[in-house]
């Protein structure tokens, strides 16, 4: 990947590693914005957006994304949703429909298409297989530690924790199955795989600088 032209990362991650994290400042150490799935679903759900709508703000402002950011978005990231807040049994296997996965790829191409940037989302691999300058990242952690990040974060008990995160990895699992015909886990969709296993925050994100280097 080259920095000096535009770019994008994309951070696959499971529940719990501080996946979600690594991307926030990594992106604040390159200098570009950082988006993730949760703000996108945000804002498809806020303004009713379509691929039609899109491309209809499209047609009128060719910058459209630029102007929407501007007036909604980076006053929103102030919110950072980082874990799904749900009851343990209570999620379906797959929350997307075919209308809001395709709605969400056309608006993540698109902010691609006219910034650098950082974009965690858990089929990102896929969704920008072919673009010319994207880094793949996968961030792991072993269970008793994303067990742990959940508890805290979360104020959960230990067993409320682990309900919580093997229902989101079967979703997400279940999710790229359903759209990109592989699993999260296989390595191959990735160009750097890290485990979180004695590595900090700021070890990770300058990991992923040295790569990029």
């Amino acid at each position: 990947m080259n920095k000096n032209e535009k770019f994008v990362i994309t951070i696959n991650r499971e529940l719990g590693s501080g996946g979600r994290t690594v991307g926030e400042k990594l992106a604040e150490k390159l200098g570009v914005q950082f988006y993730d799935k949760a703000l996108i679903k945000a804002l498809t759900e806020k303004y009713h957006l379509s691929v039609e709508e899109i491309e209809n703000l499209k047609g009128r402002n060719h910058s459209w994304w630029a102007e929407f950011a501007r007036s909604f978005m980076l006053a929103e990231k102030t919110s950072k949703t980082m874990y799904y807040d749900i009851t343990p049994g209570e999620m379906p296997d797959v929350l997307t429909t075919e209308d809001m996965f395709d709605t969400e790829q056309h608006i993540l191409k698109d902010i691609a298409e006219q910034e650098s940037c950082v974009i965690a989302g858990r089929l990102g691999f896929a969704v920008f297989k072919d673009h010319p300058n994207h880094l793949s990242v996968l961030i792991q952690a072993p269970m008793e530690k994303r067990i742990e990040r959940v508890m805290r974060k979360q104020l959960l008990s230990e067993a409320d924790a682990k309900k919580v995160i093997q229902k989101v990895d079967k979703m997400r699992e279940n999710y790229v199955n359903k759209y990109a015909n592989t699993s999260r886990y296989d390595t191959r969709n990735y160009d750097l795989v890290i485990s979180m296993n004695g590595h900090s925050i700021d070890e990770a994100v300058d990991l992923i600088m040295k790569y990029i280097k």
